[in-house]
C-alpha cells in the first residue's frame, strides 16, 4: 500500500512539473521553495513577485484552503493573476504595484501587520519580459531600450538614462549595478555617441556600441557558454531604471513586519547584489534598516566595541533555516539554463 501511494505521489508531481514546464516563465527552485513555505490549512501567503504564477499555483495545489496575495508591478503579470483568481475564487488576491506599495495595498484590503504565514520573493526580470522584444530587456531581441517593469509608469526608460546621464553617473551605474570591468570605457563611448548624434534608442544600438568598446572580447557565463559583452551593462540599466536594490531592501523590512512570529520568508536571487541584501538582513548586518555595505568581518579590528553595541549589530529578527545557500540541481540547470545562478534562502521570523 505504501509503495502504491509513493508511486501515485510521484506521478502527480511529474504531472505538476509538466504543467509548469509549459509556462511562459519556468519557476526556479520550485519544489524547494514550496517545501520551506509548507502551505497549511488557512495559511495566508504573499507572492511578492507573481510573474507567470508558477509559484502561486503550486502553493494553491499544495493546500486547498491556502490564500495567496499576488503582487507584481508588470501589467501582463497582473492580468495573469486576475485570470488565476477566476480559476481559484477567493483564494487569489491580485495586487498591482512595487514592493514599497505593499502597505497601502494591504491596508485597503483590511490586512493587518503580523498576519501572514509566508512571504515568497523571486527577484529579477522574468522570462516573459526577456522574451518580449518590445520590453527592451533582451540582448538577443531587438527592441526599444525601455526596461521598465511597469511600462504604464511615468518613469525614465533605459534610453533616457543613456541620453541624459553624465559620464560619472553612467560609470557608477555600470560599475556598481553591473560590476562591469569596462565601465569607464563604455560610459565614455555613450557620451561620444551623443556628440556624433547617434542616439542609442534600441537594444541593438547599445549592444553594438558595447561590442565595439570591448573589441569583441570573448566572455562566458557560468555554464561556460559564450556570453555577450553587454550582458552586465544591460543588468545595470535594468536595476537602475526600476530602482530594484532599494525596493528589495525595503521589501525585506516589510516582510519582517507582515509575517507572523514563526512565519517563513523564502527568497530566490539571481546575482550577488540581490542575494547580499537578503543575507545581510538575515544576519542582522543592517544600519537604519539598510543592508550594510560591508560584511561584519570588516568591522575595524583595532577598535574595541562594548557589548551593547555588538548586540545591536548582531541582532536579527530572522533565523536562517539552512546553513548554506540553496542552488539548483544539475538536472534543473540542464532543463532551464536561466536557473544557473539562482540562490535560495529561507528564514523564520523569530522576533
Amino acid at each position: 500500500m505504501k509503495a502504491f501511494l509513493r508511486q501515485l505521489l510521484t506521478k502527480s508531481r511529474i504531472k505538476l512539473v509538466r504543467q509548469h514546464n509549459s509556462r511562459p516563465h519556468k519557476p526556479v527552485l520550485l519544489e524547494e521553495a514550496i517545501s520551506y513555505l509548507s502551505p497549511k490549512k488557512g495559511h495566508n501567503i504573499i507572492d511578492m513577485t507573481f510573474g507567470a504564477g508558477g509559484h502561486t499555483e503550486r502553493i494553491l495545489q499544495e493546500n486547498d484552503t491556502t490564500v495567496v496575495y499576488c503582487l507584481d508591478r508588470d501589467p501582463t503579470a497582473c492580468a495573469m493573476a486576475k485570470q488565476l483568481s477566476e480559476r481559484y475564487p477567493n483564494r487569489v488576491i491580485p495586487l498591482k504595484g512595487k514592493f514599497s506599495d505593499l502597505p497601502v495595498l494591504l491596508k485597503n484590503l483590511g490586512c493587518k501587520m503580523n498576519s501572514f504565514d509566508g512571504i515568497l520573493f523571486d527577484f529579477g526580470a522574468s522570462s516573459m519580459q526577456f522574451d518580449t522584444a518590445s520590453r527592451g530587456f533582451s540582448i538577443s531581441k531587438n527592441g526599444p531600450l525601455d526596461m521598465r517593469m511597469d511600462p504604464e509608469e511615468q518613469t525614465i526608460t533605459a534610453a533616457d538614462v543613456l541620453a541624459k546621464a553624465d559620464q560619472s553617473d553612467l560609470y557608477k551605474i555600470f560599475k556598481v549595478y553591473g560590476e562591469e570591468k569596462q565601465s569607464k570605457k563604455i560610459a565614455n563611448a555613450v557620451i561620444e555617441a551623443r556628440y556624433l548624434f547617434k542616439p542609442l534608442k534600441t537594444t541593438r544600438d547599445f549592444c553594438e556600441l558595447v561590442q565595439n568598446v570591448c573589441d569583441n572580447e570573448m566572455r562566458s557565463d557560468m555554464l561556460h557558454r559564450p556570453s555577450h559583452p553587454a550582458t552586465k551593462v544591460f543588468q545595470a540599466l535594468r536595476i537602475f531604471v526600476n530602482n530594484e536594490l532599494n525596493e528589495i531592501n525595503h521589501s525585506i523590512v516589510l516582510a519582517s513586519h507582515y509575517l507572523k512570529m514563526g512565519g517563513v520568508m523564502v527568497t530566490v536571487a539571481f546575482h550577488s547584489l540581490e542575494d547580499t541584501i537578503v543575507k545581510r538582513h538575515i544576519q542582522g548586518n543592517i544600519n537604519e534598516n539598510m543592508a550594510n555595505t560591508l560584511p561584519l568581518k570588516y568591522i575595524n579590528p583595532m577598535q574595541a566595541y562594548d557589548k551593547e553595541f555588538m548586540d545591536v549589530v548582531n541582532d536579527s529578527c530572522w533565523h536562517q533555516i539552512h546553513k548554506h545557500v540553496i542552488t539548483p540541481s544539475v538536472e534543473e540547470v540542464e532543463s532551464n539554463p536561466r536557473s544557473r545562478s539562482a540562490r535560495l534562502r529561507a528564514a523564520v521570523r523569530i522576533k
